[in-house]
């Protein structure tokens, strides 16, 4: 049986999906503003976290949250953090791969998450101790023990393009091994996919608290290993890199992401 907490973040997502999809036959006349340099989002990104937040404030009314588009609000032992729209590019072109992601964090940590993808009606969650389920079915991360015939999945953040060599040479030295490399677009999907076997490893820089909160307690309770790109596994939401997957492939992609001076690119 899910925790309260979760039951209420639950609905919280359904909520904001539910609009999201309401928006999706009226794309064309949506408000689009740019937030910086190619990071785009519209009132639907706006409208969604209002819902959201509004959920978790009747269940929680002292509860600190953060918002990608909200900021911080409130202090707390525990906090909610909220992407209402991960994918908003995909969205906005109606390519269907987004998704809502709602963490509670407590010391840096998350504790519950909720992954929703409206289009596919698929729900992901997850409690620390507790395991990870899509649609209330226990998932595991796949088994593959190395990079060779691996399906990865990264990300190519406009924050990051400053890095964009290191992380084309690291792309090289992968293929040169793994079956293919996907970017799809919602880091949050990226590490549920992960989470349930779909993908075998994620890796990324540039990612945001909201991004990846929820997903990487996916990971980490279908059994994976979650780390930057120097191997650390703690208070990983701020750390701007995670390498995700079980144990020896997130491993051996680390040993990549190092030895080919991509790690080298962020300060340790």
């Amino acid at each position: 049986m899910q925790k309260p907490v979760v039951n209420v973040m639950v609905k919280a997502a359904r909520s904001a999906g539910n609009l999201i999809l309401r928006h999706m036959g009226k794309l064309d006349a949506l408000n689009v503003f740019e937030k910086s340099k190619l990071d785009y989002a519209s009132e639907v990104d706006a409208e969604a976290e209002a819902v959201i937040i509004r959920e978790l404030r009747r269940a929680f009314p002292d509860a600190a949250m953060l918002g990608e588009e909200s900021g911080a609000m409130g202090k707390g032992r525990s906090t909610f953090v909220i992407d209402p729209l991960d994918g908003t590019s995909n969205y906005l072109r109606g390519w269907p791969h987004f998704c809502v992601s709602i963490a509670q964090v407590e010391n840096g940590e998350p504790v519950h998450g909720v992954v929703f993808d409206p289009m596919r009606n698929e729900l992901f969650t997850a409690s620390k101790g507790a395991g990870a389920l899509l649609n209330d079915k226990k998932i595991r991360v796949a088994e593959r023990k190395d990079l060779k015939g691996a399906m990865l999945v990264t990300g190519f953040p406009p924050r990051e393009r400053q890095r964009l060599a290191p992380q084309l040479d690291t792309i090289r030295t992968m293929l040169s091994e793994a079956e293919d490399i996907r970017r799809t677009g919602s880091a949050a999907l990226d590490l549920a996919y992960v989470a349930c076997g779909r993908a075998d490893a994620y890796f990324e820089a540039g990612v945001k608290p909201w991004d990846i909160a929820a997903g990487l307690l996916l990971v980490r309770e279908a059994g994976g290993r979650v780390c930057d790109f120097h191997g650390r596994g703690d208070k990983l939401i701020d750390s701007g890199q995670i390498i995700a997957g079980n144990l020896k492939i997130s491993e051996a992609l680390q040993k990549v992401v190092y030895s080919t001076n991509y790690a080298a690119a962020f300060s340790v």
